[in-house]
This record gives structure tokens, C-alpha cells and sequence, in this order.
């Protein structure tokens, strides 16, 4: 899971960092919020590759600010673990959620829908 090393704590959706990441989903269609040490993370990334998906990664732990984002995404979806995943605006899953949405055929709509591929 994403946050086995680095501690997290919740943050406010009113801070800095709650703004930042409010103003990533609403502006990027999909985004992925995710460390690049983590498995469940490339797993993720895959399903949306195979796709050739248009999505932002913001990888949490290549910024001084990543912990507090990744309070904020806890704040927000209710988990501080990474992969956290959104398409336009919408909180998807994790990891094991995006796998399965795409071992399921829904992820492509999805995608689509969204005008990502």
C-alpha cells in the first residue's frame, strides 16, 4: 500500500494543499495520485496505458508536499493508500478497483465517456 513509510495526516480541504488538489480534478480529466514506489500504483497505471488514456500522474513522493496531498486524499476518499484515481471529478478507486474495472470491460467506457481516449 502507499503510505507504509511516510506518515500521513489529515489535512483540510480549506489548505493550500486542499485547493491544489481540488483544482486538479476539476481541471484534469483524469488524474492519478500515486508514488512511484508503488506496486498497486503500476498496476493502475497499466489498466489506463492499455488504453493509451490521456491522465495526469502526480507522484506524491517527488514532492515536498506529497504527504500533506496524500492527507488531503485521505480526507477526501476516505484512505490514505495510493493509487487514488479520479475521472472528471469522480473518485474511481484504487489500484485493485481500476484493475478490476478494466478486467471487467468498464474502464474503457469510462475512458471514453470521458473523452480520454
Amino acid at each position: 500500500m502507499g503510505n507504509l513509510f511516510s506518515p500521513v495526516t489529515q489535512v483540510s480541504l480549506d489548505s493550500p494543499e486542499g485547493k491544489l488538489v481540488q483544482d486538479i480534478i476539476h481541471d484534469k480529466t483524469v488524474v492519478v495520485f500515486s508514488k512511484t514506489t508503488c506496486p498497486y500504483c503500476a498496476m493502475a497505471k497499466r489498466a489506463l496505458d492499455e488504453h493509451n488514456a490521456n491522465y495526469e500522474t502526480i507522484e506524491l513522493n517527488q514532492r515536498e508536499d506529497g504527504t500533506r496531498i496524500q492527507g488531503v486524499l485521505g480526507r477526501m476518499t476516505g484512505a490514505t493508500t495510493v493509487p487514488r484515481v479520479f475521472i472528471m471529478g469522480k473518485f474511481i478507486g484504487g489500484g485493485s478497483e481500476i484493475k478490476k474495472l478494466n478486467d471487467e470491460g468498464k474502464l474503457e467506457g469510462m475512458l471514453r465517456e470521458a473523452n480520454a481516449i
